[in-house]
């Protein structure tokens, strides 16, 4: 089967669904989504939107170098400047299409102020900004004739020249993308979804690993599609631990404690009550993620303990309530009243500042794709996400994709000698229990050897786990056997060997002494 669009969207978050709505007066678009459109890292987004509104104590130069300063100074400083200038405009836009940010009883925006910045600029709605964002972004989706939505549709591959018999490789210059093989979860047919326009919004990578604030779906399914398909692919070291998850053992995903808790007071404790953030940054609770992160990882080792504690009860109970009521509930279901006790919370993997890399028009390597959101590396967050950066990210570079990919869709047809997928594999109840236990054993390896804290012997040791998984899986793969399962697990396993291997390359460009040699056998190929 083949369907024919002038605009396939992959992901439907923030970046893919706010495109879509950008583009969807000038052509056909396909928006497809591998479970609902709920199931999104923008629907479980607590804390808020960053963007320079209130000109009187804030401005944009002082964004800039939050931003800079949080990135260890590896950002990009031109795309720096795009998000950070282009933000009011992009808050405009999202209200428009009906996200309601909390105001003040003088109807200015409420403001919050999150680890790394310096000044209060987080628009929020409550503690769900996220939720409030996609809901109000699948309502105008739904209602645009122009947009057509597969909800349960799984990208397995993005087609290229390679699908036409041509030999591509890192050193081919034109590689196009002409759309996307997409298995229909509930049929388990897959179809050529043909179009002019791709782009990629696919989520991070949080389920790669055991303890995760990302839905399960982020299997970081869009940047190995496009690694396999030879496009550009940086920073994938760079994986953000959220400090302060909600420790639940067993919860996958964790539920988050927002980053606004900090800003608003929030004190963080060992289990005897001490504060410790003194001693590893001046801005104590306040510092950035990675620092905060690091810091809780340390104590909990130094002490032998499985998590730490995160204090607002020094606040005003109902004022805590009405600023946190999603927290306060789910806190107050496991036993736990934030308004008297102490939140136990420890890190887990939450944001890739890495991805697909594109330029200031959200283009990839890939001529006709484009990339936007967490999957794809801006070179906004550099080795390090500033709060609520992500957000306003998405928007601005989803405007800048869909400016230029307006420009220029009238240039591109649709490639029809795509050859329909070759579905003759049989999979039998024996490799499915293979692929189960696969899919957590590559969360546990993630979680062990490349979390927070990396070394070359956990490097090592990882790769040569994986190494095992990976060869078991290609040959699945190479006998056409496609599902959801077998695909996702494939993604992650390329996930990991890109994590690990641009961490190596990190380490040897900064000079620092590296046991793992380069590159390591087996492995992801070229």
């Amino acid at each position: 089967m083949v369907r024919k669009y002038d605009f396939l969207v992959i992901g439907s978050g923030i970046a893919g669904m706010s495109f879509a709505l950008k583009v969807a007066d000038r052509g056909a678009v396909a928006l497809v989504c591998k479970s609902g459109l709920e199931e999104a890292n923008t629907y479980f987004a607590q804390g808020g939107v960053a963007s320079v509104t209130n000109l009187i104590t804030d401005n944009f130069e002082k964004h800039i170098e939050d931003t800079m300063i949080a990135g260890d100074y590896l950002s990009d400083r031109s795309a720096v400047e795009m998000v950070v200038r282009n933000a009011p405009q992009q808050i405009g836009e999202l209200i428009s299409w009906g996200v309601d940010f909390d105001r003040d009883e003088d109807g200015n925006f409420d403001l919050h102020r999150e680890g790394g910045h310096s000044e209060f600029r987080i628009l929020h709605h409550k503690d769900s900004t996220g939720a409030e964002i996609q809901d109000s972004l699948i309502r105008a989706v739904k209602r645009h004739p122009g947009i057509t939505i597969y909800e349960n549709h799984f990208a397995i591959e993005i087609l290229t020249q390679h699908h036409l018999g041509v030999e591509v490789t890192r050193q081919t210059k034109d590689i196009q993308c002409f759309g996307a093989y997409v298995m229909d979860l509930r049929t388990g047919e897959i179809a050529a979804f043909l179009s002019k326009v791709t782009l990629m919004a696919t989520g991070g990578v949080g389920a790669v690993y055991r303890t995760t604030t990302n839905p399960l779906v982020a299997t970081g399914d869009g940047i190995a599609m496009v690694y396999r398909a030879k496009g550009t692919v940086k920073d994938m070291e760079f994986v953000q631990f959220h400090p302060t998850a909600l420790y639940h053992p067993g919860d996958r995903p964790s539920f988050l404690i927002s980053e606004a808790m900090r800003g608003y007071g929030g004190v963080l404790r060992t289990l005897d009550g001490q504060e410790f953030m003194h001693k590893y940054d001046r801005r104590l609770s306040l510092a950035p993620r990675d620092i905060v992160a690091r810091a809780i990882d340390n104590e909990m080792k130094n002490r032998g303990e499985d998590h730490v504690y995160l204090d607002v009860t020094h606040r005003d109970a109902g004022e805590t309530r009405r600023h946190f009521p999603n927290i306060y509930r789910k806190c107050l279901d496991l036993g736990i009243d934030i308004t008297r006790d102490c939140i136990p919370v420890a890190p887990a993997a939450h944001y890739l500042c890495g991805g697909i890399k594109v330029d200031l028009d959200g283009q990839s390597s890939i001529l006709r794709l484009y990339a936007v959101g967490e999957c794809a590396c801006t070179g906004l967050h550099g080795g390090n996400r500033l709060a609520s950066n992500s957000l306003i990210e998405a928007v601005v570079y989803a405007d800048a994709a869909a400016r230029h990919s307006l420009q220029v869709i009238d240039r591109y047809g649709y490639q029809d000698s795509i050859p329909a997928w070759d579905d003759r594999g049989m999979r039998s109840p024996e490799e499915m229990v293979l692929i189960t236990q696969s899919i957590r054993e590559v969360g546990q390896i993630m979680s062990t050897y490349v979390g927070i804290v990396r070394s070359s012997l956990r490097l090592k040791r990882a790769w040569t786990r994986l190494d095992i998984l990976y060869e078991e899986t290609e040959s699945l793969f190479k006998r056409s056997i496609a599902s959801k399962d077998i695909c996702e697990l494939r993604n992650m396993i390329n996930t990991g060997y890109l994590i690990m291997r641009q961490a190596i390359e990190r380490k040897e460009s900064r000079g620092l002494h590296y046991t793992l040699d380069y590159p390591p056998p087996g492995g992801i190929p070229e």
